[in-house]
């Protein structure tokens, strides 16, 4: 008996692989230094944590609307609009169980088999695999470090087709952490405000970003608007990760579509984790958490950044959001480690963590072969011994 071939044609994450392969390393005793993790490494603020316990003694356990509770609705509503100018009615939100689910409704509600669908190049691994899941085609726009890994709008013009259905525009982008200023992506949605193409907006980092300002897409025109879904949540913002609570806002066509489909896979999303969700968004004490952690992941970007500029064969771009950096190992290659050629990304990430006990992650996972992806969500400590670690690692190919 066989499996789907839809199952058969997804690949794994690689980023969870890593992270258990370096915590199980850990476990048998090994000083392991991970740069995996794609989590704040912050735990989740107390006054959420006792809104959840507070939703338990209230009875909060039951079934709540499938697209979230009106006032966690309404909540993100106002959110919205305070953040980002843009107006959304509590109809147009749909509550998900983590950001994931949210980019698979949304793919799910408007991609029909054979539909084109844009991706920029590096991009974060689940979005090939969610198009596929769709039924859709990837169609990848490449960039390098030389152009910051932007797209231009002449790229973007160049990409598109008669069967052109979406483009994803991740900002602040994981892996690669750059942030597009609100001229480019003026540039960008007046190639698209025309034509009928979805754009899914993965904004889910917009609260990290670092001497720059973040802007919406959604906030170019009411064109704009009208062909956006904006996938959010609450796990980067708030450390919330574990607790599996997206957001989108779209189209009211499209919101009723996807809380159509989400009725009858997930249901509705936690209701302990959504009153949590209600209380993170609404209470004055997140953003003192937010200023907070912000101000931490900045002086670990500049640190990080500075130690992998000093290391012998390496190089990066200035990430201005999220935390990651991606890492230039193309000096690494034709080298020798222990008489082993290191050809690619692939040969540096094994021949790192077998000689030096540093996991980092394959840049050929986001379809940039000559990276690798480190993540800044760890402590300085950890960062400064890893980055040592990788600048004798480095020294003595």
């Amino acid at each position: 008996m066989e499996i789907s071939e839809r199952a058969k044609n997804i690949s794994p994450s690689l980023t969870l692989a890593i992270t258990a392969k370096s915590k199980a390393m850990k476990a048998q005793g090994m000083d392991v230094v991970s740069f995996g993790a794609g989590e704040p490494d912050f735990n989740t603020p107390e006054y959420i944590i006792d809104a959840a316990k507070y939703a338990l003694d209230k009875g909060m356990t039951k079934y709540t609307p499938v697209p979230g509770t009106i006032e966690l609705r309404k909540a993100i509503c106002e959110k919205i609009a305070k953040d980002s100018g843009i107006t959304y009615a509590p109809e147009q939100i749909v509550v998900s169980t983590g950001g994931k689910q949210t980019l698979r409704n949304a793919f799910e509600a408007v991609i029909n088999p054979g539909d084109e669908v844009i991706l920029p190049v590096p991009y974060w691994l689940t979005y090939p695999e969610l198009i596929r899941m769709s039924g859709g085609k990837v169609v990848y726009i490449e960039t390098t470090d030389a152009q910051h890994f932007k797209i231009t709008p002449e790229m973007l013009e160049k990409a598109i087709t008669p069967k052109t259905k979406a483009f994803v525009f991740n900002n602040p982008s994981n892996p690669t952490g750059m942030v597009y200023t609100e001229d480019e992506i003026r540039a960008l949605a007046k190639v698209l405000e025309d034509r009928d193409i979805y754009v899914i907006s993965d904004e889910i980092y917009e609260k990290l970003v670092y001497g720059v300002d973040f802007f919406s897409i959604a906030a170019c025109s009411e064109k704009m608007k009208e062909r956006t879904i904006i996938c959010s949540g609450m796990s980067k913002t708030y450390s919330m990760t574990g607790w599996r609570v997206g957001y989108s806002a779209a189209p009211l066509h499209v919101a009723k579509a996807m809380s159509s489909i989400q009725s009858h896979t997930t249901s509705n999303t936690n209701s302990i984790a959504q009153y949590a969700s209600l209380i993170a968004l609404t209470d004055k004490r997140g953003e003192e958490f937010l200023c907070s952690m912000k101000e931490k992941f900045d002086a670990r970007r500049k640190l990080i950044v500075e130690l992998i500029r000093k290391a012998p064969l390496l190089d990066c771009v200035e990430p201005m959001g999220a935390f990651y950096v991606m890492m230039n190992v193309t000096g690494t290659f034709g080298k020798k480690c222990d008489g082993q050629v290191i050809r690619n990304s692939s040969d540096f990430c094994d021949k790192l963590l077998e000689k030096s006990l540093v996991a980092v992650v394959d840049g050929a996972a986001f379809g940039a072969p000559d990276y690798v992806r480190l993540s800044y969500a760890t402590s300085e400590e950890d960062i400064r011994k890893g980055l040592d670690r990788i600048a004798e690692f480095t020294s003595a190919l």
